[in-house]
């Protein structure tokens, strides 16, 4: 029998070597026995009795069996079949499609937008509401607890039914012995001290969406007479950050060619505001847009990610919080070893639902009719399901099969591969090279902490326990 290196990706970190293993997700520290035995095979194949006298016969077994090494004949995973009922867990419902600024880069109300609303009501009611918490419900049997991410337009335009949903939903929850939580997330324009306190006595978890610091916010988050909301939203912040005690607060950025200071950035939310978590993501939008991020603009926020990666892992080696949850939602899922069919629960775990009770694949897709894939009042259509999730599973996505870091990515956002390729099933090839170095970093900072303060790891196990 003659044996061949597996598929892994080997890393450091903390002076100690690692490999993640691509196929089981998994994370192994290697010692020099094994090393050795990786090495012979970095020459060419070799036989068992060849690599007996580099190794014990036991580790060879155990390199073998984490598929770090194999045979000459390669295994073969067939895919999974796609699960016939997969209960629900997250419902994105967008209790309004409009909203009071005019963002440039809006994916819902831009240039590259996919949404559809025209005919279909402005505002969610609450018999469309009542009937979208009632399916919840429904279609997530054997969970404990579910989740509602209430979502625009901008939110806060309708906040009379996002309170009704609230005690709504939290009878429901309690009439069937479960659990449900809360979040929302707003431009802040329209928070005020009620509001806030409000979210605060009912644990409603708030993402503010907000690009840094005057200059780099005003840019694009504009109302419609072209003024920036930076002035309007900074002391509503600064309140809703102080006076909301009951769930971290967190800060959503979106990073244009125009807007990548992501040092910047982040210390300000961070050290000025006071936000609890910053985390970044590049504009969705076709590449020909001016605030389009080219490679060069990729690589710079790669080097400034690389910055504040380093940051995080000296608080995480002191057992301190940082922030970056770019890096925490990272390690997550390294730590739990996710290894994904897909790149997110859209259309599995999650749905968005739309104000005419219209269900989408996620909030991204709400109000577009080529996406539609149901309605509160009758359910998903199977069919429709299972065609988006049969285009967006990794097995179907050649470009990615040799990729290491396709666990953790699965060819990447079914809205971003829409809106640059016109597929929501296509791999997003513009972000592999980006994708797989911020992966490496994200390693090394895991083989680190896993070396010198293990401990703090187990934050990321309880996190997986309390979802």
């Amino acid at each position: 029998m003659n044996f061949r290196l597996g598929e892994f990706h080997a890393f450091s970190g903390g002076g100690r070597r690692f490999l993640y293993t691509v196929p089981s997700a998994g994370i192994f520290e290697l010692d020099d026995t094994s090393a050795a035995v990786l090495a012979r095979l970095s020459q060419g194949e070799a036989t068992q009795e060849e690599l007996l006298a580099a190794a014990d016969a036991e580790t060879i077994g155990e390199l073998y069996q984490a598929r770090i090494i194999a045979t000459t004949e390669a295994f073969v995973d067939p895919p999974q079949p796609l699960p016939d009922n997969f209960p629900l867990q997250t419902m994105v419902m967008n209790l309004t499609n409009q909203c009071n600024l005019s963002c440039q880069y809006c994916y819902e109300f831009g240039e590259d937008k996919v949404a559809t609303p025209e005919g279909k009501p402005k505002f969610m009611d609450f018999e469309t509401a009542s009937a979208s918490v009632d399916y919840l419900f429904t279609q997530s049997a054997g969970r404990h607890g579910v989740h509602i991410t209430f979502f625009g337009g901008e939110t806060l335009m309708n906040f009379p039914l996002l309170k009704k949903v609230v005690d709504y939903a939290k009878q429901k929850a309690a009439d069937q012995g479960r659990a449900i939580d809360f979040s929302l997330t707003t431009n802040a324009t329209l928070l005020t001290p009620a509001i806030i306190e409000y979210l605060s006595a009912n644990e409603i978890g708030v993402t503010v969406s907000m690009d840094g610091d005057k200059a780099s916010h005003d840019k694009f988050r504009v109302f419609a007479n072209g003024k920036g909301s930076y002035d309007i939203i900074e002391p509503r912040v600064r309140e809703l950050i102080k006076e909301h005690k009951t769930r971290p607060i967190v800060a959503r950025v979106t990073m244009t060619s125009q807007a990548m200071d992501v040092l910047g950035t982040y210390r300000h939310l961070k050290n000025d505001l006071g936000f609890h978590e910053i985390g970044f993501a590049p504009v969705t939008t076709s590449p020909n847009r001016l605030y389009s991020i080219d490679n060069r603009g990729l690589d710079s926020v790669l080097d400034q990610f690389g910055v504040l990666a380093s940051e995080y892992l000296d608080h995480a080696l002191r057992g301190e919080h940082h922030g970056f949850s770019n890096v925490s939602d990272t390690l997550a899922e390294l730590h739990q070893g996710v290894n994904k069919s897909h790149p997110c629960g859209a259309a599995l775990g999650l749905v968005g639902v739309g104000p005419s009770g219209d269900i989408a694949p996620c909030h991204r897709f709400v109000d577009s009719d080529t996406h539609t894939l149901g309605h509160v009042s009758t359910g998903i259509d199977k069919a429709k399901q299972n065609d988006f999730l049969s285009r967006g599973h990794i097995q179907v996505k050649t470009d990615c099969r040799t990729c290491f870091a396709r666990p953790l990515c699965a060819g990447g956002c079914h809205h971003e591969a829409y809106v640059r390729y016109g597929d929501t099933g296509h791999p997003n090839l513009h972000y592999c090279d980006w994708i797989r170095g911020w992966t490496n970093i994200c390693l090394e900072i895991y083989g680190a902490i896993a070396a010198q303060n293990p401990d703090f790891l187990r934050h990321f196990s309880d996190r997986k326990a309390a979802a």
